[in-house]
């Protein structure tokens, strides 16, 4: 089972993905959502921190040694089931009635650096680590909605670029290009990022609504969008 901790102080609760690289699988994807649902339900938490355990990894997105098996030996509606999943979870996070904040810690690669485009603010390690969307490459075209994702964490040029090069950026080049609000050394990331968190405490009620309302289109392209693409059963993976 996918491994995700989670801590609260004071209105704070700081989420640690301890999976290894941390990749998207079933099990990763529900213990993921398992947190989130417990924070929201259990805590009185109002600011939402993710961060990871690995050394020098944040996520490193899709895990294709359980995927491409899957979609290899035919299993479509476990393929399919498996993209309806990582879309809940993507969807989770940027209607999430927190404010949320990725502590990006290593490497966000591939579906790592679309699912941080999800949180409403993002501090990344300066020291270690690359944002790069390697798909290009892989031959794995992206989904509306993770096209949606993308263009609300940075501009259409950006996106563009990244997605067409798989050009991998540093903290500080991404904090130059806006894609993440500040690039800091890795001894002070945790520390830098609770400060910036604890310094945000509204209402769950506000702040839920204005997300619904600010990121309508993306779950839009999420929930209507992909479906299509996902029942295609055509995912291009290879």
């Amino acid at each position: 089972m996918g491994q995700v901790r989670v801590a609260v102080n004071a209105h704070v609760a700081t989420v640690v993905l301890d999976d290894g690289e941390n990749r998207f699988n079933p099990d990763f994807l529900n213990a993921f959502l398992g947190v989130l649902d417990d924070v929201e339900s259990g805590t009185e938490a109002t600011t939402l921190v993710v961060t990871a355990a690995h050394e020098k990894i944040f996520c490193n997105g899709i895990d294709l040694d359980w995927l491409v098996p899957v979609i290899r030996g035919g299993q479509s509606a476990r393929a399919k089931d498996f993209f309806y999943l990582l879309n809940r979870l993507f969807k989770r996070i940027v209607t999430y009635p927190l404010v949320t904040v990725a502590g990006i810690s290593g490497h966000a690669f591939a579906g790592g650096a679309i699912m941080s485009c999800a949180f409403d603010f993002r501090l990344m390690r300066s020291d270690r680590g690359y944002f790069c969307f390697p798909e290009v490459d892989l031959g794995i075209p992206f989904l509306p909605g993770m096209n949606a994702l993308l263009k609300k964490a940075m501009p259409m040029a950006m996106v563009e670029y990244l997605q067409l090069t798989g050009a991998r950026l540093t903290a500080d080049q991404c904090a130059a290009h806006h894609i993440v609000h500040r690039a800091v050394p890795g001894e002070t990331l945790m520390a830098e990022t609770t400060a910036f968190a604890t310094g945000i405490d509204k209402r769950r009620s506000v702040v839920g609504e204005m997300k619904r309302r600010l990121n309508q289109p993306i779950v839009q392209a999420l929930d209507v969008d992909d479906v299509p693409f996902i029942e295609s059963g055509r995912f291009d993976i290879g």
